[in-house]
């Protein structure tokens, strides 16, 4: 058996308000072996980075309902837990308008489900 990958156990947050979108990532993630909390909204995203300080990553779309967006809330995390790796997904937005802290990643939806595990084990492995 070969060495544990450095991500191997590592704690993520994915906050998708699609149902379906997210239960595609969260089963992604898990056969990455990550351990996957989830989120439908930034309001639930926040109460559970709150309790579950272990939590070293967070994949989020932009759009979704509640007191603040993906955008929002990808500022308010790089503020509170600076350590904390962001991945951000958008169909609407592009890059350039995002306005997003540096050294977040950004996906276009549709985005391929490899590309986001080989962005999650990157970040974390950095």
């Amino acid at each position: 058996m070969g060495p544990v990958p450095v991500h191997q156990g590592s704690a993520i947050l994915i906050v998708e308000d699609s149902g379906p979108i997210r239960l595609g990532a969260v089963d992604m993630a898990e056969r990455e072996g990550f351990l996957v909390f989830e989120a439908a909204n930034a309001d639930d995203a926040i109460a559970i980075l709150e309790a579950h300080p272990e939590i070293r990553l967070v994949f989020t779309d932009i759009e979704m309902p509640g007191s603040m967006d993906g955008l929002k809330l990808v500022h308010y995390i790089s503020l509170r837990w600076p350590p904390i790796r962001l991945i951000v997904a958008s169909g609407k937005m592009l890059r350039e308008h995002a306005q997003l802290p540096d050294g977040i990643l950004f996906f276009t939806k549709p985005y391929r489900q490899s590309e986001i595990a080989t962005a999650m084990r990157s970040l974390l492995a950095a």
